[in-house]
């Protein structure tokens, strides 16, 4: 996988296909979705949710530039994979997942693969997570029609903001990088993509 999918494609950070070749993917699938865990391709994981394809893992994690003191934020918990990868890079991560079925089964995976830094909450992603609040970085693993201004208020200075943008249409989806300097948000687009939607409430 990091052979073949990720450096060929632009993936450049050591520490990012280090712990991409660490983290077993497919500990974090079910039934028969484990035999295509290391193909380069979105999966379903239930409830109409899916892990996304390890190269765009890589490179949403790469442009997030953690350092080991970041604590990070990701909206849409999924499977669990994505925090995990992002939890060998920052000091915490809190995931915030809005089916309850799925932070259960995420919490349990990250718990018994000694995932120890990692909290998993069920609530709206679109309203982050305050308490914890402010981030170095925040990961959206759900495509948004617009970035929801609670997210953007809870990035910490010089805190980088990875979501994908809904901007024409159905899809693809604009993937853009936001960061903080001061009070000025600024944002380029990386590249298209497609994710299942941001679901607010």
């Amino acid at each position: 996988m990091v052979a073949e999918q990720l450096i060929p494609h632009g993936v450049t950070d050591e520490r990012v296909l280090r712990v991409m070749a660490e983290i077993p993917r497919d500990e974090f699938l079910t039934g028969p979705a484990r035999r295509h865990a290391y193909e380069d391709r979105a999966l379903q994981i239930g409830c109409g949710q899916t892990i996304s394809q390890p190269l765009v893992v890589a490179l949403m994690t790469q442009s997030l530039n953690l350092q080991p003191e970041s604590t990070a934020l990701e909206v849409g918990t999924g499977s669990g994979y994505q925090a995990a990868i992002l939890s060998r890079l920052c000091s915490r991560v809190i995931t915030i997942e809005r089916e309850a079925a799925l932070a259960e089964q995420a919490s349990a995976t990250l718990r018994r693969l000694g995932f120890d830094n990692v909290e998993v909450a069920v609530a709206d992603g679109s309203l982050g997570w305050p308490s914890a609040a402010p981030y170095d970085a925040i990961l959206v693993a759900c495509a948004a029609r617009e970035v929801p201004q609670p997210l953007v208020d809870q990035l910490a200075p010089g805190g980088r903001l990875v979501v994908p943008v809904q901007v024409a249409g159905e899809e693809p989806q604009d993937l853009r990088l936001y960061a903080r300097a001061g009070d000025e948000v600024t944002y380029r687009s990386l590249f298209p993509v497609l994710f299942v939607p941001l679901r607010t409430g």
